[in-house]
């Protein structure tokens, strides 16, 4: 089993605030109304089935999930969103992928670049960080559901990478085309997942202390509070001493 980055705790906590503030809806709408033009069966459709299950898990209702599908197959009307990668360096060097969601480009470009200038960190061009990251299914499950053997046996033979614990959550990684087989595999052992999304994942993580850490941890929020973000990686690391100091 490997380390786990400080960053998706992070992520994590940041949720479950988006969840009580109503944000997170916004962001899901988004996704399933993106996912839903590749089709609106999500049996047939991975990312929309993982979608809808990450929507219901912090309770949007069934009407606001079934007209963001309509709108995303044309079925009902709404503006052209359009999904960007951006990309860049945080304090200290840490890597930053930025993805958001869209209906105006040149106002997103203008305002995440600001937002890199503003805390420290530099928007770079295509492709100067995407390299450090992989694609990867990324499926949650709460720690008290299973044991790391229960775990390691059903999702390794469904194809699974890796499996991760940051305490509190287990994180199941996948290559992408496996990512559905796993979830349907912890459905088939009445396993429950909190989150199921394909991710960026650092090759390596850089560790940060002192004003790098604080700084990184700044930007992460200005981007993350950012209205066309739908969501943030980095390969930073922080030492959980240092977290509980700025925390």
């Amino acid at each position: 089993m490997s380390g786990h980055s400080k960053w998706a705790t992070i992520k994590h906590k940041k949720a479950a605030t988006d969840a009580k503030r109503g944000k997170a809806f916004t962001r899901l709408i988004k996704e399933i109304s993106i996912a839903a033009r590749s089709g609106g069966d999500p049996d047939g459709n991975p990312r929309l089935r993982s979608a809808i299950l990450a929507a219901k898990n912090v309770s949007m209702p069934s009407d606001n999930i079934k007209k963001a599908i309509m709108r995303g197959t044309g079925e009902l009307e709404g503006g052209q969103i359009e999904e960007v990668m951006f990309e860049g360096y945080g304090p200290g060097g840490a890597a930053v992928l930025v993805n958001v969601a869209t209906d105006n480009r040149n106002r997103t470009v203008s305002e995440i670049r600001h937002a890199f200038g503003k805390n420290g960190g530099n928007m770079g061009a295509e492709g100067s960080v995407a390299w450090m990251f992989v694609r990867r299914s990324q499926i949650f499950v709460p720690g008290d559901k299973a044991t790391e053997d229960q775990l390691m046996n059903i999702v390794l033979d469904a194809g699974a990478e890796d499996l991760r614990s940051d305490g509190e959550r287990w994180e199941i990684l996948s290559p992408p085309e496996a990512g559905e087989a796993v979830l349907k595999a912890l459905e088939a052992n009445h396993i429950p997942s909190e989150d199921a999304s394909i991710a960026m994942i650092p090759k390596n993580l850089i560790k940060l202390e002192g004003k790098n850490a604080s700084g990184m941890l700044r930007l992460n929020e200005v981007l993350e509070e950012h209205e066309d973000v739908q969501s943030v990686y980095s390969n930073f690391d922080i030492d959980e001493s240092e977290l509980e100091a700025m925390e």
